[in-house]
């Protein structure tokens, strides 16, 4: 193979990244600026300007030894996040990584796919083959420091070239439409990859702010046992209770519920919303660090003498279960229900007991698996397969949205049906014990509306079915609340900044981080 100089393998790498795997910027680009007389050489010149400012960046990351191992990890993380964005039309920011970073192995296998294999094979390894075999000419320090500064300075400046002729398009690019920006790739990634990183570095060795330790619950005469379920990616509007045109809680409707129809969710991914909601910062003020390196509402319960049990059948609780007695229900170790795949249901085995052993107040977190895409049809046992066909693969833009929604759809099902039995094993203990079951889910997820898939949008342009989720709560029948008089406010407007001082109502905790007026349950007292 002829032998190229580090220059030449770094243009041809930025090349092909622009033309093979920026389809998804290029997409959005041209929704925003269409490929007209007006905006077509602008377009153009979106596309010069991230191949010279790839061609700036490749050139200082470079050097000797270095040049072919960082253009090879520059293509294959580019197939790979190619894939995705296309995929599913997410963006891979800070949240995501986080996210990503998060998720356990049996939650990446869904995401795994043949499809997903190929891009990375053409856009990615095949690629890397060359440049792996292609020899390097390597013409002595002073040469190719020259070189280097040649290839740098006149990218730099030949940007500033290109993007002069349309200043006032660029103003607009840069102002106007932001968003854009996040879809290249695989610039937008690295500089997210960079910002999570130094939010670990850096935050490390902060203190953990303890929280409500005034918390206290004045003597009264039977004990509270609350369920609290976090539900995963369940979007109001596909709840029967909101109105949604299919019948998705026929067993809990049956059930003296009140549905919080105008719930919204504090981000619109599982490592964002499951901390936040618990936290006691607003979605404004909330980041995952504050959030970690402050005890939550459950921390507050258990100082107040509340004793806490967090079950999972998720990855895991985000942090929130730091200090508290944890469960991990994913596996069948602790899990009997599982047939493949560990079921919700398993969460519920053996809370009989733990209820009847302990004398004091008790809040239990099940936290569901729920709807957790992209493999929808995964979610349910084979019985709750009510609406068909259904689609029966990860590869979501390979389903009619019809399939999409009857999978989806059937997980809510089960999660009904999950909940309803929840319910009945509060009743058993309703006449000695004042029961509840709050259930509230993460995030909502996109089912293709629009071509957006799953979840994970950023909050200011993801849309409301990412963020409108599902909520409900039984309270049982003795339980010392007015049900009508919360039930005349339940269609406002709450979201997850409510959870925090409402949880802490249920029980009536005494404590000065207890905000009335952020309980929903006052709400009407106000």
């Amino acid at each position: 193979m002829k032998s190229r100089t580090s220059a030449t393998l770094i243009i041809g790498v930025s090349l092909f990244i622009v033309l093979f795997t920026n389809v998804s910027f290029f997409k959005h680009v041209l929704e925003v600026y269409p490929f007209d007389s007006t905006y077509a050489p602008f377009v153009i010149s979106q596309g010069v300007v991230l191949f010279l400012f790839l061609t700036l960046l490749f050139s200082l990351l470079s050097w000797r030894y270095v040049t072919k191992p960082m253009l090879i990890v520059m293509l294959m993380t580019a197939a790979t996040v190619n894939y995705f964005m296309q995929t599913y039309n997410i963006i891979i920011d800070t949240t995501m990584i986080e996210n990503t970073v998060q998720t356990d192995i049996n939650e990446a296998s869904d995401l795994m796919s043949w499809k997903l294999f190929g891009y990375v094979l053409l856009f990615g390894v095949l690629p890397s083959y060359i440049i792996y075999k292609t020899p390097v000419v390597y013409r002595g320090f002073r040469n190719e420091l020259s070189s280097k500064l040649k290839l740098s300075v006149g990218s730099f400046v030949l940007i500033f070239v290109v993007m002069l002729p349309f200043s006032k398009h660029y103003t607009s690019f840069f102002r106007e439409h932001k968003i854009l920006r996040s879809y290249t790739n695989p610039t937008y990634g690295l500089y997210a990859l960079g910002s999570y990183v130094k939010a670990q570095v850096t935050e490390t060795n902060m203190p953990l702010i303890e929280t409500g330790l005034d918390a206290k619950i004045e003597k009264r005469e039977k004990r509270k046992v609350v369920m609290m379920v976090v539900g995963e990616a369940a979007r109001a509007d596909h709840f029967s209770l909101n109105g949604y045109h299919r019948e998705t809680n026929p067993q809990v409707k049956k059930e003296n519920i009140i549905n919080f129809s105008n719930m919204y969710s504090c981000g619109t991914t599982t490592a964002v919303s499951v901390p936040c909601m618990f936290s006691i910062y607003d979605r404004s003020d909330y980041d995952t660090q504050k959030g970690l390196h402050r005890e939550n509402v459950l921390d507050v319960l258990s100082h107040a003498g509340v004793e806490v049990l967090w079950r999972d059948n998720n990855s895991d609780s985000k942090g929130v279960a730091d200090r508290v007695q944890y469960e991990h229900y994913k596996t069948p170790e602790n899990n009997t229900m599982c047939e493949g795949e560990c079921r919700d249901e398993g969460m519920l085995v053996g809370l009989d007991r733990l209820i009847e052993e302990s004398d004091k107040d008790m809040i239990i977190v099940l936290h569901q698996m729920g709807n957790h895409g992209p493999a929808y049809y995964k979610r349910y046992p084979k019985a709750f397969e009510r609406f068909t066909p259904t689609c029966q693969t990860n590869q979501l833009e390979e389903c009619t949205q019809e399939e999409i929604a009857n999978a989806y759809d059937n997980a809510l099902l089960y999660t009904d049906h999950f909940l309803s039995q929840t319910i009945g094993i509060l009743k058993k203990y309703e006449d000695t014990v004042d029961t509840a079951m709050f259930y509230m889910a993460d995030h909502g997820e996109s089912l293709g509306e629009g071509g957006l898939y799953l979840h994970g949008l950023p909050y200011f342009i993801a849309p409301d079915t990412q963020k409108h989720v599902a909520s409900v709560l039984w309270l049982g029948k003795n339980f010392p609340l007015d049900k009508e008089e919360i039930g005349k406010v339940a269609s406002h407007e709450f979201s997850q900044d409510n959870l925090f001082s409402t949880l802490l109502g249920l029980f009536d905790v005494e404590s000065e981080v207890y905000d009335q007026k952020m309980d929903i349950l006052k709400f009407t007292n106000l």
